[in-house]
């Protein structure tokens, strides 16, 4: 190309200058903060099956769908009747699971208002999600932001996101995101990460459109075009370091 033209310079430059300025920018590390969690219990709220009469296998006790599960206080991790606050709404004949409980999280689909419709939520058997606790909040983190989870024991790190809150304490994780990290776990009723080995790398202000993810694939897809570290260099066992699709 000639250069001869200054205009023709100018516009080089310029361009050149938004080139490296745009490189840059990509290779800059997402802003993101690290808790190492005290224990992970397991969440199953927004699975079809989470909660139900106890004529029915459930992943969890009814008591946990209580608020910090204290018996008698509000219910959260089912839908109840709007003029009944006791009595559960109930799967229809259509749904996943007739006859179980709408279980439900704290992050929704904003696409499907309905809140009958189980799609709206995050289906802690589908989905690794982390539950919101209050020292995340107050670094900056928020439901539906991206997150990267490491356990130290199996050496796997998983991305997910924060799907639920209600426990202050933020040491709560979904049954998928607990098996993908390499836990036999089974339900939310006994199952539980009793030591401090799971680490919650999260990414405030990392989904800003709120976007909503049906399956892991998907998700996993998002996070790594946003350029989110999944990597924890202090794994045991870098072969294992990186997310496993479940």
């Amino acid at each position: 190309m000639s250069l001869s033209n200054p205009w023709r310079v100018l516009a080089f430059v310029l361009f050149t200058v938004d080139a490296v300025t745009l490189g840059l920018r990509a290779q800059a590390p997402a802003p993101s903060f690290e808790i190492l969690t005290h224990r992970m219990d397991v969440d199953v709220d927004g699975a079809p099956t989470a909660y139900g009469p106890p004529s029915k296998p459930t992943l969890d006790y009814l008591r946990n769908a209580h608020l910090r599960g204290i018996p008698g206080a509000e219910i959260v991790g089912y839908l109840t009747d709007d003029d009944h606050p006791n009595i559960p709404v109930v799967q229809g004949p259509q749904d996943p699971a007739p006859g179980y409980y709408i279980s439900q999280t704290a992050y929704t689909d904003p696409a499907l208002t309905n809140a009958r419709d189980l799609r709206r939520y995050v289906d802690a058997t589908r989905i690794n999600y982390v539950v919101l606790g209050r020292e995340a909040t107050r670094k900056g983190a928020r439901l539906g932001d991206f997150v990267a989870v490491h356990s130290q024991r199996t050496g796997h790190s998983v991305y997910g996101i924060v799907g639920d809150d209600g426990n202050p304490s933020g040491n709560e994780g979904s049954l998928h995101l607990l098996q993908a990290l390499g836990y036999p776990f089974h339900d939310g009723k006994q199952d539980a990460v009793e030591r401090r080995e799971i680490v919650i790398r999260f990414f405030p202000h990392s989904n800003p459109q709120h976007r909503f993810f049906h399956t892991q694939a998907a998700l996993e897809d998002a996070a790594r075009k946003l350029g989110l570290s999944c990597d924890f260099p202090e794994s045991p066992s870098a072969s294992n370091s990186h997310p496993k699709n479940r």
